[in-house]
């Protein structure tokens, strides 16, 4: 808190509007008959002003007569009370206000802070747990949490010790936690991913934390050595997912991607290990996000995207030889449709004979050859081509794929479960040394 922010503590630390003032300093019918029950304009008064101030700050004020200007009238109005300058006299007697205060707390059923200090440490030390908020942010829901539970409030060097003890319970607590989560084995593992080796200026951490990004087959299999890497230290992310909440884990994460080897070793070792286990569940689960997109890029860049290309260019090159030999064809069938039109029995011969005074024979022969190689069978989609192209290029990412689907655990959903089986199927497919036959893959996939 800043020096204002203390300052203002339990403190008038604003004018207040008429709304206020009707909301927290009118006086209903029990708070006049508590009042009524004190002698001397005085009195009744500087009784008045501690049972609103109370209502409306949540604590008594040390000089219960340090109020704002407005609050004085409002009060004394409401009292009849003429001159409210008289109300200095109320501090003659120090007993007196210690008296009405205590009478005060009975009537509104106020608690004293010491009966509940436990339990809201407790509760702040959950919130900083769970949430991983600030000082400040936890010191105003405490204060609030004290306004609700009618607890007078303590002084603010009280509260901000036990904010503080409580934030530091939280944080124990959840370092404690996920340092729990590796064996022996694993946490030696996870010392070692420290540890800079000879002749290098970065740890196996900071070297795991950057991935390559340039979309080329060396850098897939980059990023799914590091899949490996990060996988074989044995930290289960669903598991320590399931143990801590998923704010404080991104938290820890996000100071572990940052901090250096030697700013993590200085660290205690609890802190030190909740860290680097929360920080590797992120790398793990970022690092097959990385390898997915990638993979991505490289198929839609090298496989699909040339794939295409190459389709497109040759149906350009292909488009005049096909033009030409249907405009032929064309010629043929439009003389023979004429023929046809004019319903005078001919032979065998003597159509040739119209047809060839129109089109060659050879050429006619040769225009069907053509349209044979060019054009999609009648019974084939557009994309017969394209699926050609792809076939000849799969070399490129077969590879990888049987790679990816060897490291990379791949889920689906009920209906992409068919689909899933066989990619998990897809490394024995593509082993170099298999040749695929019919009935290897679900025909039904391939629809």
């Amino acid at each position: 808190m800043s020096d204002a922010e203390a300052a203002a503590y339990g403190r008038f630390d604003r004018s207040l509007t008429r709304e206020d003032l009707d909301r927290a300093f009118f006086l209903d019918d029990a708070d006049r008959g508590l009042i009524g029950k004190r002698r001397g304009a005085p009195n009744r008064l500087g009784f008045a002003l501690q049972l609103t101030t109370a209502r409306w700050l949540g604590t008594f004020l040390p000089y219960p007569t340090d109020v704002p200007p407005e609050v004085l009238q409002y009060v004394a109005g409401q009292l009849e009370v003429g001159d409210p300058s008289v109300v200095r006299r109320y501090l003659e007697r120090r007993r007196t206000r210690f008296e009405h205060a205590e009478e005060i707390k009975a009537f509104a059923g106020l608690r004293d802070f010491a009966a509940v200090s436990g339990e809201l440490e407790e509760w702040a030390a959950a919130r900083a747990y769970m949430t991983g908020d600030g000082p400040r942010a936890i010191f105003t829901d405490a204060v609030g949490w004290l306004r609700e539970h009618r607890v007078l409030l303590p002084g603010v060097t009280t509260l901000a010790r036990l904010v503080a003890r409580a934030r530091a319970e939280g944080d124990r607590r959840l370092w404690e936690t996920l340092a729990s989560v590796p064996s022996e084995a694993e946490l030696r593992e996870l010392d070692a991913f420290l540890d800079v080796a000879e002749g290098s200026r970065m740890s196996e951490l900071e070297r795991a934390r950057k991935g390559p990004a340039d979309p080329t087959g060396k850098n897939l299999r980059l990023l799914l050595a590091r899949v490996k890497d990060l996988h074989r230290l044995g930290v289960d992310g669903e598991s320590v997912r399931a143990l801590v909440p998923t704010r404080r884990l991104m938290d820890l994460a996000r100071y572990g991607l940052r901090a250096t080897a030697p700013q993590l070793r200085r660290h205690p070792p609890a802190r030190r290990t909740a860290t680097l286990v929360a920080t590797v569940v992120h790398l793990q689960a970022a690092s097959i996000d990385d390898c997915l997109e990638l993979f991505d890029l490289i198929m839609t860049t090298e496989l699909l995207g040339k794939a295409e290309r190459e389709t497109n260019k040759q149906r350009a090159r292909d488009h005049p030889r096909l033009a030409r030999a249907s405009a032929k064809l064309a010629v043929a069938v439009e003389k023979l449709l004429e023929m046809s039109a004019s319903g005078t029995s001919l032979r065998f011969e003597d159509v040739w004979r119209e047809i060839e005074e129109v089109v060659d024979r050879a050429e006619l022969r040769a225009a069907v050859e053509v349209v044979s190689e060019l054009a999609s069978h009648l019974d084939e989609d557009d994309e017969g081509g394209m699926r050609a192209r792809l076939s000849e290029r799969i070399r490129l990412v077969s590879g990888f794929l049987r790679e990816l689907c060897e490291v990379i655990e791949l889920g689906s959903n009920a209906e992409a479960g068919p689909v899933l089986g066989e990619m998990r199927r897809m490394p024995e497919l593509l082993h170099p040394r298999r040749k695929l036959k019919g009935g290897d893959i679900d025909d039904r996939l391939l629809r």
